[in-house]
């Protein structure tokens, strides 16, 4: 019983041939995980500016709407001075009867890239422009760096 414990509890005779890896074959595997990485990072980072371009689009979708519910209960949209802030608390120039009860949006959202969207009433593509500089925070620009408004 005594050798069957010894038997256990001692560490196994190693043979010649088992020394483990050599400093090349880990290099080789590092090296290979690296690449991995690199390729991965390469195709998901750019995915992030494309998902804020989407994300701006979206919010504007829903100030949009929110300016149209406003135009059919107050007949026009909210003034260039009033701003997009008319969709949440009634401005001094609406007809309190006709303005509804909580607002239009419960709050406004920054764009994307943390500032306020832009809005023009009327705007020069429409009656109501609502627009982000995108990431730049400049009007033009390309790519990510482009507007993005309600007339695209």
């Amino acid at each position: 019983m005594v050798r069957l414990f010894r038997r256990l509890l001692s560490p196994p005779a190693s043979s010649p041939d088992e020394e483990g890896f050599t400093l090349v074959e880990l290099m080789v595997v590092i090296v290979i995980i690296g690449l991995l990485a690199a390729i991965v990072a390469f195709n998901v980072l750019p995915m992030g500016d494309k998902a804020r371009v989407e994300k701006a689009k979206s919010d504007i979708s829903t100030i949009e709407q929110a300016l149209e519910m406003y135009k059919l209960q107050n007949l026009t949209y909210p003034s260039t001075s009033d701003g997009l802030q008319a969709l949440v608390k009634a401005p001094g120039s609406a007809d309190p009867s006709r303005y509804q009860a909580g607002g239009y949006i419960k709050k406004l959202p920054d764009d994307p890239w943390g500032r306020p969207y832009q809005y023009a009433s009327p705007g020069p593509h429409s009656e109501a422009d609502v627009w982000s500089w995108g990431a730049d925070g400049k009007e033009g620009g390309e790519g990510v760096n482009a507007d993005i408004g309600s007339w695209q």
